[in-house]
């Protein structure tokens, strides 16, 4: 690849028009590189000049470094500032709240995210630190603001940062949101040139409190023995998980010491997303060691939650996203005091939430995939999960995904069901006599051509597999969906990974014997789960 005019021109403005002087002299490095025949140097400069970081419904993510295409203080100060044009148009005007993980650049990019938006003329609120997503969802709804700002990557890997907005009432935003605040980004000029100021305010530790006191309310019974193994894999959820769960009366929490403390290089797992295999050894060897009743692992900006569990025979798991939405789901419908309540998950979660539903006399929905449109499923929602470790307990309060508060119901259900000598997996167990069997999977195949996924999904629309019903949800989603009796299969890309995704599901009536009848539900998924990797193999 040889370096065109073109490009090398577009590098120099880039540089001129970059406030900070240290992605400034990383790509005028970059681009001598280049200049000079290094090999390799011309693509990666391409690279980091190929177009600039999309705005979507989930705001900004990727890679910290110089260059349009790269999480740096020019981008954040020209996605703020478009963001503040488009909320000026819309007539918003008012407090916005700027929060941040612990990630490499988070501090920068959240200073000048409230620079811009003061700059802008709102009344600006910074968080005190790294603090989970949720605590500024909370603080959004709470306060009335039009609008925040959360610097986070969630479970991206360590070299990724992001740019997550939430609007008025503490929801994600929606199409057509996402293309006219791009559209509004396009049109901000140099970020040398955007007004800044510093003229904003810091949130006191009296508000984020406000946060800890309403989740320490959330736990529905009274028993509280229980001990707990829990892990924020390095992230920003330990110390305020620990002290969520002691105002709730659950103080018997160990904390994996490796992964206890805020680290950008998440130097213990491979991924730090719970869902990936190997991310939680850790925390399951602790709970072994000590005994513990559960294990919690947070994501690293402690928006979602997923649990562990001690087998009968002494060996503990990770329990998957659908089986601990379920349970939190059932405990909130037991339990919820508000009429005609209603409860929500995706079409790529399980189909058991629909039945326990029914069974209380609650509405059901599903909807697209992501909290954007949960929390958007109708009036009356007391709870919503998504399979990907999401649950949002407390809609009311969060409208969005919230691993804190889930931890601590999660809790509360563990340790109620402790007093009267049964566990999590009994209460599945009860599940599936009441309801069906219903086993999920999952074939997530990861790439770093994205073409690729593009050319499977294409490929899949042209030649469907023969003995399903096959459902194409375009133009609403990139989505295919595979039905059969007893079975569903749905395959999607990623919105935040270069993974494409097969969700797969077994309904497995239980007339007698459950144990049988989930030796016959495994049989079946693993025959589904082979069939659908080789379909999907590139």
């Amino acid at each position: 690849m040889t370096l065109t005019p073109a490009l090398r021109d577009a590098a120099f403005r880039w540089i001129a028009d970059d406030p900070s002087p240290d992605t400034r002299a990383e790509l005028q490095g970059v681009l001598a590189r280049a200049m000079g025949g290094e090999p390799g140097a011309v693509e990666d400069l391409a690279d980091r000049m190929a177009g600039t970081l999309t705005f979507g419904t989930a705001g900004l993510r990727g890679p910290v470094r110089a260059g349009s295409n790269g999480m740096n203080r020019a981008v954040v100060v020209r996605t703020t500032a478009g963001l503040a044009a488009w909320l000026r148009a819309k007539g918003h005007a008012g407090t916005v709240f700027v929060g941040r993980d612990a990630r490499h650049g988070s501090e920068e990019f959240a200073e000048a995210t409230a620079a811009v938006l003061a700059g802008a003329g709102f009344a600006v609120r910074v968080l005190p630190g790294p603090l989970p997503t949720p605590v500024l969802a909370f603080l959004v709804r709470r306060h009335g603001a039009v609008a925040g700002v959360q610097i986070t990557a969630s479970h991206n890997p360590p070299a990724d940062n992001g740019y997550k907005l939430y609007l008025a009432g503490g929801g994600q935003i929606v199409p057509p949101a996402d293309r006219e605040i791009e559209a509004a980004i396009a049109a901000v000029p140099a970020a040398v040139s955007v007004p800044l100021s510093n003229d904003y305010l810091p949130v006191s530790d009296a508000e984020v409190d406000e946060y800890l006191e309403r989740v320490a309310s959330l736990p529905r019974g009274t028993a509280r023995d229980l001990r707990v193994a829990l892990t924020p894999m390095h992230g920003v959820g330990g110390r305020f998980a620990v002290d969520a769960l002691r105002r709730a009366g659950f103080t018997d929490v160990r904390v994996v010491r490796s992964q206890a403390v805020p680290d950008p290089d998440f130097p213990t797992v491979a991924f730090p997303n719970p869902e990936e295999p190997g991310a939680a050894d850790e925390l399951l060897k602790l709970a072994a060691e000590e005994d513990a009743d559960l294990a919690i692992a947070l994501d690293p900006d402690a928006d979602r939650c997923a649990l562990g569990v001690r087998e009968r025979d002494g060996s503990w798991r990770m329990l998957r996203g659908d089986e601990t939405g379920v349970l939190l789901g059932s405990l909130v419908l037991s339990t919820v005091d508000k009429p005609d309540p209603l409860v929500a998950t995706t079409i790529v979660s399980s189909s058991l939430l629909k039945s326990v539903a029914a069974a209380h006399g609650a509405r059901y929905a599903e909807t697209l995939t992501g909290f954007k449109w949960l929390v958007r499923a109708g009036e009356g929602l007391v709870f919503a999960y998504e399979e990907a470790l999401g649950n949002c307990v407390d809609p009311e309060h969060v409208n969005d995904k919230d691993g804190i508060s889930a931890a601590v119901l999660a809790c509360d259900l563990a340790a109620g069901l402790k007093s009267t000598g049964r566990t999590l997996l009994d209460a599945l167990d009860q599940l599936a006599l009441d309801h069906g069997l219903h086993l999920t999977d999952q074939v997530s195949l990861r790439f770093t051509d994205l073409s690729r996924i593009g050319a499977l999904m294409a490929r899949l629309r042209a030649n469907p597999p023969a003995g399903f019903a096959f459902e194409d949800l375009l133009p609403d989603a990139d989505v295919v969906r595979l039905t059969a009796e007893g079975v569903r299969v749905v395959v999607r890309p990623s919105g935040t990974e270069p993974k494409l995704k097969a969700y797969l599901e077994v309904v497995e009536p239980v007339s007698g014997d459950l144990a049988e009848a989930r030796v016959r539900g495994a049989d079946r998924l693993a025959a589904l789960r082979a069939q659908v990797s080789e379909l999907l193999t590139p």
